[in-house]
């Protein structure tokens, strides 16, 4: 069980909603009890503009990358852009920090995806080293930093959390870092995953996708595809089999690798579904998202999917009800 208070927080900015027309939806977050806004990177907004704007917006809420790729900036960058929003936000900005994927990295960025726990190893203990105002020169086994020192070092320090799968990552966020970020998980999961960290000290965040509808076909159809495209990057299906769940996706992971889309969505178990993805009612979705605090993590958060009813302002607001903690 964690010794640490819980959290609660959401995934900010909503696919749909314009940047600039998320003040009203920030203001509801800070309302209904939320304390954690945290952003993601894929192929939309980077991971820092929009905390940027939201901490102009609120003077209460945590901020936090979940995740910040270690191998698409260079270091001093990464450092550059924390140390900034630190400052922005003193004592509210924490940084998720983690090793990407493939297609993003090499795919999108046109970098090569190398040694990914090598490099989250280095660029955690190269952060470290920058915002605490040290002069960095040195050569890690993934990059090389000569004579470079932060001119804006933080006041406060801000935390640091790795994103994490396999016990290597985790055991590495619970010696190094201050805490661990887990994605695409259980319940039933997280007792064994954060055993890995070796301690109950250690901040435990998790993104959690919840689709808060009782429309059980349309979850199915929106859960089946997500889990299809995320569970069959080589990390993930590990990280699946690593806790056991490798004879119920196996029939998908097959059909996944001969090509035929349809096939591997359809293999996906109801209970896969209802596992990895919270739906229902709001107070069905809050009590699904409450056990994963049982379980320990220490700070969910919710990344909303979209509903039948999400198209509209009044749908997103009430999205967002849903999986508040009030």
């Amino acid at each position: 069980m964690p010794t640490l208070v819980p959290r609660w927080g959401l995934t900010l900015p909503l696919d749909g909603v314009p940047l600039h027309r998320h003040r009203p939806l920030i203001d509801a977050v800070a309302e209904l009890g939320f304390t954690d806004v945290w952003s993601a990177e894929t192929a939309g907004a980077d991971a820092f503009t929009p905390l940027a704007l939201f901490s102009s917006w609120s003077p209460t809420l945590r901020l936090g990358t979940a995740i910040a790729p270690a191998q698409t900036r260079g270091p001093a960058l990464l450092a550059m852009s924390t140390a900034a929003l630190a400052d922005a936000a003193p004592g509210r900005f924490a940084l998720g920090l983690g090793a990407s994927s493939p297609a993003i990295v090499e795919s999108w960025n046109g970098l090569p995806f190398e040694q990914p726990y090598q490099r989250v190893r280095d660029t955690l203990r190269f952060l470290r080293r920058a915002l605490a105002g040290e002069k960095i020169d040195e050569a890690y086994e993934t990059f090389t930093v000569r004579g470079f020192r932060l001119q804006r070092v933080p006041e406060q320090q801000p935390p640091i959390l790795l994103a994490a799968l396999r016990p290597g990552m985790l055991r590495l966020a619970g010696q190094e870092a201050d805490g661990a970020i887990l994605n695409w998980l259980a319940v039933t999961d997280v007792p064994k995953a954060v055993a890995e960290l070796g301690t109950a000290e250690k901040e435990v965040a998790a993104r959690i996708f919840v689709c808060p509808t009782t429309d059980r076909q349309f979850v199915g159809v929106l859960a089946r595809r997500l889990i299809s495209s995320y569970l069959t990057v080589p990390a993930y299906r590990a990280f699946h089999e690593w806790l056991g769940r490798g004879d119920a996706l196996g029939p998908m992971w097959d059909a996944w690798e001969a090509g035929d889309r349809a096939a591997a969505n359809a293999a996906i178990p109801d209970e896969v579904v209802d596992a990895l993805v919270v739906h229902g009612t709001p107070d069905e979705c809050r009590a699904h998202l409450r056990a994963y605090v049982d379980a320990g993590v220490t700070t969910p958060v919710a990344a909303l999917l979209p509903t039948p009813d999400i198209g509209t302002p009044e749908g997103v607001l009430a999205a967002i009800r849903a999986v508040s903690p009030a």
